[in-house]
């Protein structure tokens, strides 16, 4: 008779295997607004589950768009978004600990690269989605800001230069986020993949194209 440990280690073993394999079945990207890079992206995950069985955003710099899936490939919605007015894609170290108005505008980006993000509050106890905590990138509902920044009629924008405004973070609709967002991290969270402005895409994933 195997012992109870012994089937404990399988259990274990078998469950990681599941949730590093890939995803079974022929799975596309449906969505016309997908650039060729998402395309990749999209494809990289699905062939290597990469998203390790957990919902996974991608977002998209140069075209100032971001998609959000399901745990199992799926779209389940799509929306523009505001990015940092810096255009880069490192994080300058310590800028998550300044105050806004401490921070010049180069170092003003939204950090390129793979992170497991989760819910949790903000400053002014409101729900965002963070994208790395200790560098202060999130993603959440657009907020007013000044008229100069004309955050809503950028959002509108079909030119992506519009649409470079915020410190890092990562602004989308409010209707996007409370349908796309919110409920999709609940729990043990997702990944988001930020691809880069300048960089290759292969100097930012590990998964092949």
């Amino acid at each position: 008779m195997r012992s109870v440990l012994t089937i404990i280690v399988t259990l274990f073993i078998s469950y990681a295997a599941l949730a590093e394999s890939p995803i079974e079945g022929k799975v596309s990207l449906s969505s016309e607004q997908a650039s060729e890079e998402v395309r990749q992206i999209f494809d990289g995950i699905i062939s290597s589950g990469d998203n390790k069985n957990l919902p996974f955003v991608i977002l998209d710099k140069k075209q100032a768009k971001i998609f959000a899936f399901q745990k199992d490939g799926q779209l389940l919605g799509e929306a523009p978004v505001l990015l940092g007015i810096g255009i880069g894609d490192d994080y300058f170290p310590g800028t998550g600990e300044k105050k806004l108005s401490e921070i010049p505008v180069r170092e003003r980006t939204t950090p390129a690269g793979r992170f497991h993000a989760k819910l949790g509050l903000d400053s002014h106890e409101e729900e965002v989605l963070w994208v790395d905590f200790e560098m202060a990138i999130a993603i959440h509902i657009v907020v007013k800001g000044t008229v100069r920044d004309r955050r809503l009629e950028r959002l509108a924008s079909l030119n992506p230069k519009d649409h470079r405004i915020s410190f890092g973070c990562i602004n989308v609709p409010k209707e996007f986020y409370t349908s796309s967002i919110s409920p999709l991290f609940a729990g043990q969270g997702g990944i988001v993949y930020v691809l880069p402005d300048t960089k290759k895409l292969s100097e930012i994933f590990s998964f092949s194209f």
